[in-house]
């Protein structure tokens, strides 16, 4: 099961989120809702998104398409920058990777700690 928590932090412009786990579509659905009302809050323009994956799990194939949905909402939302914040994990780097390249953000980076 995978879970989140969303805080944002005015003082450094950031919409940090921790995510862990395995998602499944409902979490992926969960995560949807909070981000909405998390992004309701204040102007994604003037924010960069971090979000934390260190413990993460790669995400199987059939919830992929709400992984895609999700960079989109990134996307759209019009955030500065995207981060992501892996432990080392070469299969999560490549999956996170991919994902950002197949929707087309452009704006993101993956930091190794």
């Amino acid at each position: 099961m995978g879970s989140f928590k969303f805080e944002t932090s005015p003082a450094s412009r950031a919409l940090n989120v921790v995510v862990e786990g395995s998602f499944s579509q409902e979490d992926a659905a969960r995560f949807v809702a909070a981000y909405n009302d998390s992004v309701s809050k204040f102007n994604p323009k003037d924010y960069d998104i971090v979000l934390d994956c260190t413990t993460l799990n790669v995400t199987a194939p059939g919830v992929v398409p709400m992984l895609e949905q999700c960079y989109l909402m990134y996307k759209e939302s019009g955030f500065k920058n995207v981060v992501f914040t892996i432990a080392k994990n070469p299969v999560l780097k490549m999956q996170l990777g991919r994902i950002a390249r197949t929707t087309n953000l452009a704006n993101y980076e993956i930091r190794e700690v």
